[in-house]
Protein backbone atom coordinates (compact mmCIF):
# COMPACT_ATOMS: atom_id res chain seq x y z
CA UNK A 1 0.00 0.00 0.00
CA UNK A 2 1.44 3.34 -1.10
CA UNK A 3 1.74 6.30 1.26
CA UNK A 4 0.72 8.69 -1.53
CA UNK A 5 -0.88 8.40 -4.96
CA UNK A 6 -0.23 10.71 -7.90
CA UNK A 7 -2.85 10.53 -10.65
CA UNK A 8 -1.16 11.88 -13.77
CA UNK A 9 -3.78 10.39 -16.10
CA UNK A 10 -4.42 12.54 -19.14
CA UNK A 11 -1.20 14.52 -18.75
CA UNK A 12 1.26 14.49 -21.64
CA UNK A 13 5.02 14.21 -21.54
CA UNK A 14 6.89 15.62 -19.67
CA UNK A 15 4.25 16.45 -17.03
CA UNK A 16 3.91 12.95 -15.45
CA UNK A 17 7.66 12.86 -14.85
CA UNK A 18 7.82 16.43 -13.54
CA UNK A 19 4.91 15.87 -11.16
CA UNK A 20 6.53 12.63 -9.96
CA UNK A 21 9.76 14.48 -9.18
CA UNK A 22 7.89 17.21 -7.29
CA UNK A 23 5.90 14.69 -5.27
CA UNK A 24 9.04 12.73 -4.32
CA UNK A 25 10.74 15.96 -3.19
CA UNK A 26 8.05 16.36 -0.53
CA UNK A 27 8.27 12.81 0.78
CA UNK A 28 10.38 11.15 3.47
CA UNK A 29 12.86 8.35 2.77
CA UNK A 30 11.18 4.95 2.71
CA UNK A 31 7.71 6.27 1.82
CA UNK A 32 6.03 4.77 -1.23
CA UNK A 33 4.53 6.77 -4.09
CA UNK A 34 2.08 5.23 -6.55
CA UNK A 35 1.99 7.00 -9.91
CA UNK A 36 -0.76 6.42 -12.48
CA UNK A 37 -0.15 7.77 -15.99
CA UNK A 38 -1.67 7.34 -19.45
CA UNK A 39 1.16 8.86 -21.50
CA UNK A 40 3.19 6.05 -23.11
CA UNK A 41 6.36 8.08 -22.70
CA UNK A 42 6.04 7.61 -18.95
CA UNK A 43 6.92 3.93 -19.35
CA UNK A 44 10.35 5.07 -20.57
CA UNK A 45 10.86 8.38 -18.75
CA UNK A 46 9.99 7.50 -15.16
CA UNK A 47 12.17 4.33 -14.90
CA UNK A 48 15.07 6.16 -16.65
CA UNK A 49 14.86 9.03 -14.16
CA UNK A 50 14.71 6.64 -11.20
CA UNK A 51 17.86 4.82 -12.32
CA UNK A 52 19.74 8.12 -12.10
CA UNK A 53 18.21 9.16 -8.77
CA UNK A 54 18.31 8.02 -5.17
CA UNK A 55 14.77 6.63 -5.50
CA UNK A 56 13.91 3.01 -6.28
CA UNK A 57 11.32 1.56 -8.66
CA UNK A 58 9.46 -1.10 -6.68
CA UNK A 59 6.82 -2.05 -9.23
CA UNK A 60 5.87 -1.16 -12.80
CA UNK A 61 2.89 -2.40 -14.83
CA UNK A 62 0.64 -1.46 -17.75
CA UNK A 63 -3.03 -2.34 -18.09
CA UNK A 64 -5.36 -1.03 -20.80
CA UNK A 65 -3.23 2.04 -21.47
CA UNK A 66 -2.70 2.90 -17.80
CA UNK A 67 0.87 2.81 -16.53
CA UNK A 68 1.34 2.20 -12.81
CA UNK A 69 4.59 2.78 -10.95
CA UNK A 70 5.35 2.27 -7.27
CA UNK A 71 8.41 4.23 -6.20
CA UNK A 72 10.25 4.12 -2.88
CA UNK A 73 11.55 7.53 -1.91
CA UNK A 74 15.29 7.45 -1.36
CA UNK A 75 17.27 9.11 1.41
Amino acid sequence: MADRTLDASGLRCPMPLLKTKLELNGMSPGELLEVIATDAGSARDIPAFLELSRHRLVECSETDGYYRFVVECGG
